[in-house]
């Protein structure tokens, strides 16, 4: 948010554990992210479900998932326009500012 806020660049911020996302919301995500669809998941965080990361690389079984289990999300999401970037590192931001 530092990034942004030094570019005076509007944005707003959804608090996802405390306002879940929807299911449309969530495939509005994988459809503008790069990558595979587990590249949403957070590995340190997915590692505590002893599931593999394997059987979650499709859009439905990955919104299966953040739906169920949305602290294993990759965060944050920055979306501009018809794109996103899921920002870590931080720096990942300027994909979408320049």
């Amino acid at each position: 948010m530092d990034i942004l806020r030094a570019g005076n660049v509007e944005f707003d911020v959804i608090e996802y554990l405390k306002t879940p996302l929807s299911e449309q919301d969530l495939r509005k995500f994988l459809a503008l992210l790069p990558g595979e669809p587990k590249d949403l998941i957070h590995p340190s965080s997915f590692e505590k479900l002893g599931r593999d990361m394997d059987d979650y690389n499709t859009p439905d079984a990955l919104v299966g998932l953040l739906t169920e289990h949305p602290e294993v999300m990759n965060r944050p999401v920055c979306i501009r326009g018809d794109r996103a970037v899921i920002a870590r590192p931080s720096e990942a931001i300027h994909e979408l500012l320049d």
